[in-house]
């Protein structure tokens, strides 16, 4: 191929060589040096055939079953790509090759990209997980839960912290509690000209602080096989919100039968190992557990994350979200908590809870602790969700 001076275009040539391919040799040349290593390593996952087995060029020659071959696949696209693509090409290389069995091997964990994905995989595997595999498993998960809780930790408090002590504001402050900044605000067309002041006909202040309970949260979460990474954020947020004195937070995770984890609460990676993905769905079962636990309705939040294909009974679902609703809980439902994009969902049961007044949407977790700080506050759910469906990535 004749040598192109053009820096830009020979760097666009070259990637798209890279994209194409073994079958774009004759056009665009062959890969060579890092590129060649780079052009092996994308071509042993994705230039396979279906099942994984045989390549379709001669240069791929796949990554078929064997451990000692896929580690040294890990290593190169650590070190070729960002760890961004690491997570995808990883997250692909399960799904094509059926790679989830070598993910037993403690070796095989130690060479990963930790990720929420791949998180989910080893909870899906925790039943048929080797002892030898487990302390490497749980190193892995607990990398993520430690990052996840960098993130959203500390968003998560100060936006709960701040609804409450909003919705602790009375109108009759003692003195050192008025909330000069809303009273003048809130009276500015009391201003007397001639005197250059407010007269304020309403001071509006903080409640005295406490340290009681003030809202009972409980999370109801589906960990049915394809909630993995909702179930992954759900623990995290869980544990945060457990961490505040000012809440008192449930935790119950369900398929066809029903697990409190709340007593897990105080260490994430024992909540998400208690979990157990796959299996049914009977989200009516888990909504009337979740009733039990509500003793204070007008200071309670139901929000029950599920994508809503109920194997249990649809009618009495319902029921029970209605009578919640009336006796004054604020209930959401969330048909995601993660960074992916709308799920998949049973479109009739969200409609039927539309119809209620309880809000069905799905929420990235940046979203959520504005979600929660909304629900303390008692404001329209169903605006909060609509703002947020209209919000890029939401």
């Amino acid at each position: 191929m004749t040598e192109i001076e053009d820096p830009a275009k020979r760097e666009r040539l070259r990637r798209w060589r890279l994209v194409l391919g073994g079958p774009a040799d004759d056009s665009l040349g062959a890969a060579e040096g890092r590129d060649a290593r780079m052009d092996a390593a994308l071509a042993a996952l994705y230039d396979g055939g279906e099942d994984g087995e045989g390549p379709r060029t001669s240069r791929s020659a796949g990554l078929g079953g064997s451990a000692p071959k896929v580690a040294r696949w890990l290593g190169d696209i650590r070190e070729y790509f960002p760890s961004t693509v690491v997570q995808v090409m990883q997250a692909d290389a399960i799904e094509r090759l059926d790679l989830t069995r070598l993910l037993l091997e403690p070796e095989m964990l130690a060479a990963v990209e930790p990720d929420v994905h791949l998180v989910g995989t080893l909870l899906s595997l925790n039943r048929v997980m080797p002892e030898r595999t487990k302390d490497a498993a749980r190193q892995v998960v607990r990398k993520v839960v430690a990052e996840l809780e960098k993130r959203i930790s500390q968003k998560t408090l100060a936006a709960v912290n701040g609804a409450l002590n909003r919705a602790a504001r009375i109108n009759r402050p003692r003195h050192a509690d008025i909330d000069w900044d809303r009273t003048i605000r809130a009276n500015l067309k009391h201003y007397q000209p001639e005197h250059r002041t407010v007269v304020p006909e309403r001071l509006v202040g903080y409640g005295r602080r406490t340290t009681a309970v003030q809202r009972d949260v409980v999370l109801c979460v589906d960990q049915s096989g394809s909630m993995a990474a909702s179930v992954v954020f759900s623990g995290v947020f869980a544990a945060v919100l457990a961490s505040m004195r000012s809440l008192r937070t449930s935790l119950v995770v369900f398929d066809t039968a029903v697990v409190d984890l709340t007593e897990q609460l105080s260490d994430p990676v024992e909540v998400l190992f208690g979990t157990q993905l796959g299996g049914g769905t009977d989200i009516n079962r888990a909504i009337g557990y979740g009733q039990q636990l509500i003793t204070r309705p007008r200071d309670s939040i139901f929000v029950l994350i599920s994508d809503l294909y109920e194997g249990g009974v649809r009618e009495q679902m319902l029921r029970r979200v209605a009578e919640m609703t009336a006796a004054g809980v604020q209930v959401v439902v969330l048909l995601a908590l993660s960074d992916e994009g709308a799920p998949a969902y049973d479109h009739e049961n969200a409609a039927a809870l539309a119809a209620l007044g309880v809000p069905a949407f799905a929420c990235t977790p940046d979203a959520f602790p504005d979600l929660m700080a909304a629900a303390i506050e008692r404001r329209d759910l169903m605006s909060f969700a609509q703002r947020l469906s209209k919000q890029p990535n939401a």
